[in-house]
């Protein structure tokens, strides 16, 4: 009796199982189908060399055919997983027996359920069902293995299995692992490479090669000896298999790098269309600038202050961007989203404005007491120089001359001028805003410094060159823009003129490289803001260094730790480029300047930011003397001249040509020598440190 109903038992419950297969198997999806990739696109981005800087998102690879998969790789996964694959009917018969003897055990144990899972069983579990181990859930498994061998041939369950699987890093797939660890496609993975691919689904974190790399090559040994007991392989081929010899693709870095990856691919989506095949994006950065940029904000930036880069060619492709002294403790990317008061800096389109105007390099200008609307800006000095020129007003930053250059011209057009060198954010265009007191951000900056350098043409920062899928189809390519003029050329090469002089003997000192460079510092109140933008050969480069919080950094100042920042950095970069002379050439003696800080009298509430700060001694700068007057500015500067015409058939020059011995339009009035040994002599201590 006990035996017919254990049958009856039995013979009931083989039905509703087969039944259930059956109905299973009916509602199954086609197996194309199951080839459509999860939700969540793969974008792989690469610096201008090609090297991979980081890899967002799931990872799916290319899906690669039974047929394109190595014969090793498919080998060495029946090995390790599911050695009777090409046997069993969706189950293993003599695992499940394992499986019942040990399950109540580890049950007891408070460990997990464990079962000898197939391959399809695997693949069932990972396509519709979760991860939750408990009976009824390997039930459903196994009812879904049973159909899956049913509907799919072994051949499509395995092909599936190995594009679906999840290998560890975000990848999934064997294209995807073999591209994340070995650096190329999965259609050319040697044995050994396979054999560490095929060790990673037992614990993909624990062996992964990224976290560690011998605990991968000793789980991927074990691989292959159960290759070798399967008789996949031969003991000599295993022998032969050198696992130490595997080269594992870098892995990339996670930190600056970063502030410049979330930026470019915030544009991504205005390129291109596709939202869900894995895609290649090429940038404009370069490792190796990105690399000095990096090291020059962690060796320069002032303790508990953040700073921020930008490097540029004159085409506005990026080469380096940093956001600030630590990606993982702070994505905010200071480079493009933070809005800061520039203080000098903002100078450059003061002159920009008078030059296009008709004001001359040479052109003499006064440094007097000057009030504008009840406003009476100051140099840190406390004393003027009386008449001086426009190049030197702007080399030492004199403030009172800027005040005169920004009413003459009219404080409406340099906030145009501004507005027309891609400055978005919103310029006042009260007296004091040609000191810098409206915000911007540093990659406009940047990019306004680089329109000099690029003659007075129209820049558009960029860093995405090229968007293709992992095939090759390319969908986006990046294109030159169309020249669009911003001022005259020789507009531009006056603006050089200045500039370049504020490096050579002006407040920029600390930013010379050994070849020509131009460049501004800027200070702001209380140095809570510290600048320098500047070029050089073709590449421009803008620092920031201050507070999130905007308080006071006692020292801090734009002729010390960013020119020093924009010094380390560059020295790099221009390593391997020919030096490029300016269309003005400068050859002036060195001197002893102003520095570039500025105080103001008025009303606090113009946004001049009057903390009033004392900066202690000890943190003057060891670089150069500070509040003090130009000791020689009595020796000349010579104005630009006019380039001889070339030969027929020789060279064509540039329009402007600086020489040390041409002197003969010089203007300077000369300065009272008694005068400025006293102003040295006189030299204030612990003096406020404002706008720059």
């Amino acid at each position: 009796m006990i035996f017919r109903v254990g049958l009856f038992g039995f013979l009931g419950g083989l039905v509703a199982l087969i039944i259930a297969v059956l109905v299973t198997m009916a509602s199954l999806p086609s197996y194309d189908s199951l080839k459509v990739k999860p939700n969540g696109q793969t974008v792989r981005v690469h610096a201008a060399d090609g090297t991979l800087l980081v890899s967002l998102g799931p990872s799916y690879g290319d899906w690669l055919t039974y047929d394109k998969i190595p014969p090793v790789m498919r080998d060495a996964i029946v090995a390790v997983e599911d050695r009777r694959f090409y046997s069993h009917f969706g189950v293993d018969p003599i695992g499940m027996a394992r499986m019942v003897y040990v399950a109540k055990k580890l049950h007891d144990n408070g460990r997990r359920l464990q079962g000898a899972s197939t391959i399809t069983q695997q693949l069932a579990r990972n396509l519709f069902l979760t991860q939750a181990y408990n009976v009824g859930r390997k039930f459903r498994e196994i009812v879904l293995a049973l159909a899956m061998e049913r509907k799919y041939s072994k051949q499509q369950i395995l092909e599936l299995y190995l594009n679906r699987i999840y290998f560890g890093g975000g990848a999934y797939g064997v294209d995807a692992a073999s591209r994340k660890f070995f650096g190329h496609p999965g259609t050319q993975m040697s044995l050994e490479e396979a054999a560490i691919v095929a060790g990673l689904v037992k614990a993909p974190s624990h062996y992964s090669p990224s976290a560690d790399p011998q605990a991968a090559r000793d789980r991927a040994s074990v691989v292959l000896d159960v290759m070798v007991d399967a008789g996949a392989i031969t003991p000599a081929q295993s022998a032969a298999a050198h696992l130490d010899r595997v080269q594992f693709a870098p892995e990339p870095k996670q930190n600056s790098v970063r502030y410049f990856t979330d930026w470019a691919l915030a544009q991504l989506d205005t390129l291109v269309d596709e939202q869900t095949a894995p895609l290649d994006v090429w940038t404009t950065l370069d490792p190796r600038m990105q690399q000095a940029a990096d090291n020059a904000i962690r060796a320069n930036t002032p303790p508990g202050a953040q700073g921020a880069m930008v490097s540029m060619e004159n085409d506005g492709a990026i080469r380096a961007m940093v956001g600030g002294t630590d990606y993982v403790s702070s994505i905010y990317n200071r480079a493009t989203q933070a809005v800061r008061q520039p203080g000098s800096a903002f100078k450059l389109f003061v002159y920009l404005a008078a030059l296009e105007s008709g004001v001359k390099p040479g052109d003499p200008v006064t440094d007097e007491p000057v009030t504008i609307d009840g406003w009476s800006p100051r140099n840190s000095s406390r004393k003027f120089l009386g008449q001086i020129d426009v190049r030197n007003a702007f080399a030492f930053s004199i403030n009172t001359v800027a005040a005169q250059l920004g009413q003459k011209v009219g404080f409406d057009a340099v906030a145009d001028m501004a507005k027309r060198f891609g400055i978005t954010t919103p310029i006042n265009t009260h007296p004091s805003m040609v000191l810098g007191t409206s915000d911007v951000r540093l990659i406009e900056m940047t990019r306004a410094f680089a329109e000099i350098s690029n003659n007075g043409v129209a820049v558009t920062p960029y860093g995405i060159t090229k968007v293709s899928t992992t095939d090759g189809t390319v969908l986006y390519q990046h294109a030159p823009e169309e020249p669009r003029v911003l001022v005259p050329p020789a507009v531009a090469a006056e603006m050089t003129d200045l500039l370049q002089t504020a490096v050579n003997t002006g407040t920029a000192r600390a930013a010379q490289i050994g070849r020509p460079v131009a460049g501004k510092t800027g200070t702001t109140s209380s140095s809570k803001d510290g600048w320098f933008l500047g070029f050089s050969s073709g590449l421009t480069t803008g620092v920031w260094m201050g507070r999130d919080d905007a308080k006071p950094i006692p020292g801090l100042a734009g002729a010390r730790n960013p020119a020093h920042a924009f010094s380390q950095m560059m020295q790099v970069a221009l390593r391997t480029r020919p030096v490029q002379n300016f269309q003005t050439e400068v050859t002036l003696p060195e001197w002893q300047l102003e520095p570039d800080e500025e105080a103001y009298y008025g009303d606090p509430d113009q946004g001049l930011g009057g903390d009033n700060q004392a900066v202690p001694q000890d943190m003057q700068n060891p670089d150069a003397a500070d509040d003090v007057a130009p000791a020689e500015l009595s020796q000349p500067v010579p104005p630009p001249a006019p380039r001889r015409q070339p030969a027929p058939g020789g060279t064509p020059q540039l329009p402007y040509e600086r020489t040390p011995t041409d002197r003969s339009n010089d203007r300077r009035p000369q300065i009272d020598q008694k005068w400025l040994d006293n102003v040295l002599k006189d030299k204030p201590k612990g003096t406020t440190q404002p706008h720059q």
